[in-house]
Protein backbone atom coordinates (compact mmCIF):
# COMPACT_ATOMS: atom_id res chain seq x y z
CA UNK A 1 0.00 0.00 0.00
CA UNK A 2 2.90 2.00 0.76
CA UNK A 3 4.60 1.31 -2.60
CA UNK A 4 1.14 2.91 -4.36
CA UNK A 5 0.91 5.66 -2.39
CA UNK A 6 4.53 6.34 -3.32
CA UNK A 7 3.92 5.44 -6.87
CA UNK A 8 0.71 7.53 -7.02
CA UNK A 9 2.11 10.79 -5.56
CA UNK A 10 5.32 10.68 -8.05
CA UNK A 11 2.65 9.73 -11.27
CA UNK A 12 0.94 12.92 -9.98
CA UNK A 13 3.77 15.36 -9.47
CA UNK A 14 5.10 14.07 -13.02
CA UNK A 15 1.80 15.17 -14.30
CA UNK A 16 2.06 18.50 -13.15
CA UNK A 17 4.92 18.86 -14.39
CA UNK A 18 4.48 18.05 -17.63
CA UNK A 19 1.24 20.17 -17.25
CA UNK A 20 3.41 23.40 -16.36
CA UNK A 21 5.90 22.68 -18.93
CA UNK A 22 3.13 23.58 -21.69
CA UNK A 23 3.44 26.79 -20.40
CA UNK A 24 6.93 27.73 -20.70
CA UNK A 25 8.30 29.23 -23.84
CA UNK A 26 9.23 27.51 -26.29
CA UNK A 27 12.78 28.45 -26.61
CA UNK A 28 13.35 26.85 -22.82
CA UNK A 29 14.18 23.41 -22.37
CA UNK A 30 13.56 21.79 -19.39
CA UNK A 31 15.11 18.72 -18.36
CA UNK A 32 13.83 17.10 -14.92
CA UNK A 33 16.27 15.57 -12.75
CA UNK A 34 14.60 13.36 -9.90
CA UNK A 35 17.08 11.88 -7.40
CA UNK A 36 16.71 10.11 -3.89
CA UNK A 37 19.61 11.85 -2.12
CA UNK A 38 19.32 14.24 0.88
CA UNK A 39 19.80 18.31 -0.05
CA UNK A 40 22.78 18.63 1.86
CA UNK A 41 24.64 15.64 0.08
CA UNK A 42 27.57 16.82 -1.62
CA UNK A 43 26.54 14.87 -5.01
CA UNK A 44 22.97 16.83 -4.72
CA UNK A 45 24.89 20.30 -4.19
CA UNK A 46 27.13 19.54 -7.01
CA UNK A 47 23.83 18.75 -9.26
CA UNK A 48 22.31 22.01 -8.13
CA UNK A 49 25.80 23.72 -9.58
CA UNK A 50 25.33 21.55 -12.80
CA UNK A 51 22.08 23.03 -13.22
CA UNK A 52 23.21 27.08 -12.26
CA UNK A 53 26.07 26.26 -14.79
CA UNK A 54 23.78 24.89 -17.65
CA UNK A 55 21.67 27.55 -17.52
CA UNK A 56 24.33 29.95 -17.53
CA UNK A 57 25.81 28.33 -20.45
CA UNK A 58 22.95 28.40 -22.38
CA UNK A 59 21.81 32.02 -21.90
CA UNK A 60 18.60 30.32 -19.82
CA UNK A 61 17.47 28.29 -23.11
CA UNK A 62 18.14 25.04 -20.87
CA UNK A 63 17.49 24.47 -17.39
CA UNK A 64 17.81 21.57 -15.68
CA UNK A 65 14.85 21.05 -12.46
CA UNK A 66 16.05 19.15 -9.66
CA UNK A 67 13.69 17.22 -7.36
CA UNK A 68 15.63 15.37 -4.29
CA UNK A 69 14.83 12.96 -1.71
CA UNK A 70 12.95 10.47 -3.91
CA UNK A 71 9.87 12.52 -4.12
CA UNK A 72 10.06 11.25 -7.79
CA UNK A 73 10.14 8.01 -6.75
CA UNK A 74 13.28 5.19 -5.96
CA UNK A 75 16.17 4.95 -7.21
CA UNK A 76 14.85 1.71 -9.32
CA UNK A 77 11.72 3.40 -10.27
CA UNK A 78 13.65 6.45 -11.86
CA UNK A 79 15.36 4.40 -13.61
CA UNK A 80 12.31 2.93 -15.20
CA UNK A 81 10.80 6.36 -15.99
CA UNK A 82 14.11 7.21 -17.44
CA UNK A 83 13.19 4.66 -20.04
CA UNK A 84 9.56 5.41 -20.27
CA UNK A 85 10.71 8.95 -21.18
CA UNK A 86 8.61 10.11 -18.11
CA UNK A 87 11.77 11.54 -16.73
CA UNK A 88 15.19 12.85 -18.01
CA UNK A 89 18.19 12.33 -15.66
CA UNK A 90 18.68 10.76 -12.54
CA UNK A 91 21.61 9.82 -10.35
CA UNK A 92 21.22 6.06 -8.69
CA UNK A 93 24.25 3.85 -7.12
CA UNK A 94 26.06 2.41 -9.71
CA UNK A 95 24.69 -1.10 -7.76
CA UNK A 96 21.35 -0.31 -8.73
CA UNK A 97 22.19 -0.64 -12.27
CA UNK A 98 23.44 -4.06 -12.17
CA UNK A 99 20.18 -5.35 -12.78
CA UNK A 100 20.34 -3.77 -15.99
CA UNK A 101 24.24 -3.42 -17.04
CA UNK A 102 26.18 -6.55 -15.89
CA UNK A 103 29.35 -4.48 -16.50
CA UNK A 104 28.48 -2.47 -13.49
CA UNK A 105 29.39 -5.47 -11.26
CA UNK A 106 32.54 -4.48 -11.40
CA UNK A 107 32.33 -1.69 -8.91
CA UNK A 108 30.30 -4.01 -6.07
CA UNK A 109 34.03 -6.43 -5.98
CA UNK A 110 35.71 -6.02 -2.69
CA UNK A 111 38.56 -4.30 -2.61
CA UNK A 112 38.88 -3.97 -6.53
CA UNK A 113 40.32 -0.62 -6.19
CA UNK A 114 44.02 0.41 -4.74
CA UNK A 115 43.16 3.30 -3.17
CA UNK A 116 40.97 6.50 -4.38
CA UNK A 117 43.18 7.49 -7.01
CA UNK A 118 43.05 4.09 -8.41
CA UNK A 119 39.35 4.51 -8.62
CA UNK A 120 39.37 7.89 -10.39
CA UNK A 121 41.62 6.45 -12.54
CA UNK A 122 39.66 3.62 -13.93
CA UNK A 123 36.19 5.97 -14.15
CA UNK A 124 38.01 9.15 -15.63
CA UNK A 125 39.64 6.80 -18.24
CA UNK A 126 38.54 4.31 -21.17
CA UNK A 127 36.94 2.31 -18.64
CA UNK A 128 34.80 4.43 -17.29
CA UNK A 129 33.69 5.67 -20.59
CA UNK A 130 32.57 1.92 -21.78
CA UNK A 131 30.97 1.26 -18.50
CA UNK A 132 29.16 4.56 -18.91
CA UNK A 133 27.90 3.36 -22.60
CA UNK A 134 26.90 -0.12 -22.08
CA UNK A 135 23.68 1.57 -20.91
CA UNK A 136 22.89 2.99 -24.35
CA UNK A 137 20.72 -0.45 -25.09
CA UNK A 138 18.54 -0.45 -22.23
CA UNK A 139 17.78 3.01 -22.85
CA UNK A 140 19.96 4.79 -19.97
CA UNK A 141 23.01 6.96 -21.27
CA UNK A 142 26.13 7.49 -18.77
CA UNK A 143 26.85 11.14 -18.47
CA UNK A 144 29.49 10.91 -15.28
CA UNK A 145 30.18 9.26 -12.00
CA UNK A 146 30.48 10.89 -8.67
CA UNK A 147 32.35 10.02 -5.54
CA UNK A 148 30.45 8.09 -3.03
CA UNK A 149 33.87 6.70 -0.96
CA UNK A 150 34.05 3.85 0.49
CA UNK A 151 31.27 1.75 2.18
CA UNK A 152 32.75 0.53 5.83
CA UNK A 153 29.86 -1.66 8.09
CA UNK A 154 27.97 -0.21 10.95
CA UNK A 155 26.12 -2.15 13.60
CA UNK A 156 24.60 -2.57 17.32
CA UNK A 157 27.55 -4.09 17.99
CA UNK A 158 31.86 -3.93 17.04
CA UNK A 159 32.68 -5.40 14.21
CA UNK A 160 36.43 -5.27 13.90
CA UNK A 161 36.86 -9.04 11.88
CA UNK A 162 35.12 -10.75 9.74
CA UNK A 163 34.41 -13.25 12.54
CA UNK A 164 32.31 -10.44 14.16
CA UNK A 165 29.77 -10.29 11.59
CA UNK A 166 28.79 -14.41 11.97
CA UNK A 167 25.43 -13.98 12.97
CA UNK A 168 24.36 -10.35 12.08
CA UNK A 169 21.52 -9.56 9.59
CA UNK A 170 23.52 -6.85 7.23
CA UNK A 171 21.34 -4.65 5.19
CA UNK A 172 22.58 -4.85 1.90
CA UNK A 173 21.44 -2.89 -1.61
CA UNK A 174 19.17 -5.31 -4.53
CA UNK A 175 22.89 -6.26 -5.69
CA UNK A 176 24.09 -9.83 -6.43
CA UNK A 177 27.51 -8.72 -5.64
CA UNK A 178 26.11 -7.31 -1.97
CA UNK A 179 24.92 -10.31 -1.24
CA UNK A 180 27.91 -12.46 -2.06
CA UNK A 181 30.15 -10.33 -0.43
CA UNK A 182 27.83 -9.93 2.95
CA UNK A 183 28.12 -14.12 2.51
CA UNK A 184 31.58 -14.22 1.72
CA UNK A 185 32.42 -12.39 5.36
CA UNK A 186 29.76 -14.79 7.23
CA UNK A 187 26.79 -12.25 7.91
CA UNK A 188 23.38 -12.58 6.26
CA UNK A 189 22.60 -10.16 3.89
CA UNK A 190 18.82 -9.08 4.20
CA UNK A 191 17.69 -6.59 1.26
CA UNK A 192 15.99 -3.32 2.78
CA UNK A 193 15.14 -0.16 1.12
CA UNK A 194 16.94 3.11 1.77
CA UNK A 195 14.03 4.89 3.19
CA UNK A 196 12.70 1.99 5.43
CA UNK A 197 15.92 1.31 6.77
CA UNK A 198 16.14 3.20 9.68
CA UNK A 199 13.10 1.63 11.22
CA UNK A 200 14.81 -1.84 10.73
CA UNK A 201 17.62 -1.09 12.24
CA UNK A 202 15.76 0.08 15.25
CA UNK A 203 13.04 -2.39 15.31
CA UNK A 204 16.04 -5.09 15.58
CA UNK A 205 14.95 -6.07 11.97
CA UNK A 206 18.34 -6.04 10.85
CA UNK A 207 21.60 -5.78 13.02
CA UNK A 208 23.42 -3.16 10.98
CA UNK A 209 23.91 -2.13 6.99
CA UNK A 210 27.41 -0.82 5.25
CA UNK A 211 27.92 2.74 3.75
CA UNK A 212 29.88 5.72 3.86
CA UNK A 213 30.67 8.28 6.16
CA UNK A 214 28.31 10.92 5.00
CA UNK A 215 25.48 8.41 3.87
CA UNK A 216 25.72 7.18 7.66
CA UNK A 217 25.08 10.35 9.29
CA UNK A 218 22.78 12.17 7.11
CA UNK A 219 20.68 9.18 7.57
CA UNK A 220 20.52 9.48 11.55
CA UNK A 221 21.34 5.81 11.31
CA UNK A 222 23.93 6.48 14.10
CA UNK A 223 20.92 7.54 16.50
CA UNK A 224 20.26 3.31 16.38
CA UNK A 225 24.09 2.43 15.36
CA UNK A 226 26.92 3.19 17.81
CA UNK A 227 29.70 1.24 16.10
CA UNK A 228 31.20 2.33 13.00
CA UNK A 229 34.27 -0.06 11.68
CA UNK A 230 36.41 1.42 8.54
CA UNK A 231 37.02 -1.64 6.65
CA UNK A 232 35.97 0.54 3.45
CA UNK A 233 35.60 -3.12 1.84
CA UNK A 234 33.95 -1.44 -1.62
CA UNK A 235 33.66 2.02 -3.41
CA UNK A 236 30.61 1.95 -5.42
CA UNK A 237 30.79 5.48 -7.55
CA UNK A 238 27.00 7.19 -8.18
CA UNK A 239 26.00 7.52 -11.63
CA UNK A 240 24.39 10.38 -13.53
CA UNK A 241 22.78 9.29 -16.49
CA UNK A 242 19.84 10.12 -18.82
CA UNK A 243 17.03 8.83 -21.14
CA UNK A 244 18.49 7.95 -24.28
CA UNK A 245 14.73 9.61 -25.40
CA UNK A 246 15.79 12.68 -23.50
CA UNK A 247 18.87 12.72 -25.35
CA UNK A 248 18.36 12.02 -28.78
CA UNK A 249 15.84 15.70 -28.34
CA UNK A 250 18.62 17.88 -27.52
CA UNK A 251 20.61 19.27 -30.78
CA UNK A 252 24.41 18.63 -30.44
CA UNK A 253 24.77 22.64 -29.05
CA UNK A 254 22.70 21.50 -26.15
CA UNK A 255 24.23 18.53 -25.44
CA UNK A 256 27.88 20.54 -25.30
CA UNK A 257 26.35 22.39 -22.79
CA UNK A 258 24.82 19.94 -20.58
CA UNK A 259 28.48 17.85 -20.88
CA UNK A 260 30.37 20.33 -20.03
CA UNK A 261 28.43 21.25 -16.82
CA UNK A 262 28.48 17.56 -15.87
CA UNK A 263 32.33 17.36 -16.12
CA UNK A 264 32.71 20.95 -13.68
CA UNK A 265 30.23 19.17 -11.39
CA UNK A 266 31.84 15.77 -11.30
CA UNK A 267 34.73 17.88 -10.34
CA UNK A 268 33.50 20.06 -7.85
CA UNK A 269 31.83 17.09 -6.43
CA UNK A 270 35.41 15.13 -5.32
CA UNK A 271 36.45 18.24 -3.40
CA UNK A 272 33.24 18.75 -1.60
CA UNK A 273 32.87 14.96 -0.79
CA UNK A 274 36.29 15.09 1.09
CA UNK A 275 34.93 17.67 3.66
CA UNK A 276 31.68 16.35 4.27
CA UNK A 277 33.72 12.53 4.78
CA UNK A 278 35.14 14.41 7.60
CA UNK A 279 32.48 16.60 8.90
CA UNK A 280 30.37 13.61 8.97
CA UNK A 281 32.67 11.53 10.59
CA UNK A 282 33.34 14.23 13.70
CA UNK A 283 29.52 14.63 13.81
CA UNK A 284 29.15 10.81 14.59
CA UNK A 285 32.13 10.62 17.09
CA UNK A 286 30.01 13.20 18.86
CA UNK A 287 26.90 11.79 19.10
CA UNK A 288 28.55 8.72 20.84
CA UNK A 289 29.48 6.49 17.97
CA UNK A 290 32.95 3.90 18.40
CA UNK A 291 35.18 4.46 15.23
CA UNK A 292 37.04 1.46 14.52
CA UNK A 293 40.19 0.98 12.01
CA UNK A 294 40.04 -2.83 11.81
CA UNK A 295 42.68 -4.67 9.44
CA UNK A 296 41.62 -4.70 6.04
CA UNK A 297 43.47 -7.82 4.91
CA UNK A 298 41.32 -9.95 6.74
CA UNK A 299 38.10 -8.85 5.14
CA UNK A 300 39.76 -8.98 1.70
CA UNK A 301 41.31 -12.14 2.32
CA UNK A 302 37.87 -13.32 2.81
CA UNK A 303 36.00 -11.97 -0.52
CA UNK A 304 39.10 -13.39 -3.34
CA UNK A 305 37.15 -15.94 -4.26
CA UNK A 306 34.01 -13.40 -5.21
CA UNK A 307 36.32 -13.30 -8.67
CA UNK A 308 35.19 -16.33 -9.63
CA UNK A 309 31.67 -15.48 -10.21
CA UNK A 310 32.35 -13.85 -13.14
CA UNK A 311 34.45 -16.68 -14.46
CA UNK A 312 31.45 -17.65 -17.15
CA UNK A 313 31.01 -13.76 -17.98
CA UNK A 314 33.46 -12.61 -20.41
CA UNK A 315 33.06 -9.01 -20.10
CA UNK A 316 33.22 -8.36 -17.06
CA UNK A 317 36.27 -10.72 -16.60
CA UNK A 318 37.81 -8.65 -18.70
CA UNK A 319 37.14 -5.50 -16.96
CA UNK A 320 38.34 -7.14 -13.92
CA UNK A 321 41.46 -7.26 -15.49
CA UNK A 322 41.79 -4.41 -17.30
CA UNK A 323 40.94 -2.13 -13.72
CA UNK A 324 43.65 -4.47 -12.31
CA UNK A 325 46.31 -3.52 -15.08
CA UNK A 326 45.25 0.17 -14.83
CA UNK A 327 47.80 2.24 -13.07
Amino acid sequence: MIEMNKLITASFILLTLIISGCGLQSDVKVLKLGHSLDQKHSVHIAMEAMGERVEELSDGKLRVDIYPGGILGSERESLELLQLGSLDITKVSAAALEGFVEEYKVFGLPYIFKNKEHSFSVMDGPIGQEILSKGDQYWLTGLCFYDAGARSFYSSIPIKSPEDLAGLKIRVMQSITSFAMVRAMGGSPTPISWGELYTALQGGVVDGAENNPPSFYTSKHYEVCKHYSINEHTSVPDVLLIGIETWSRLNAQEKEWLMEAVKESSEAQRKLWVASEKESLEKVKAEGVKIYYPDKSLFEAKTKSMEDMFNDDESVKALINDIKKTP
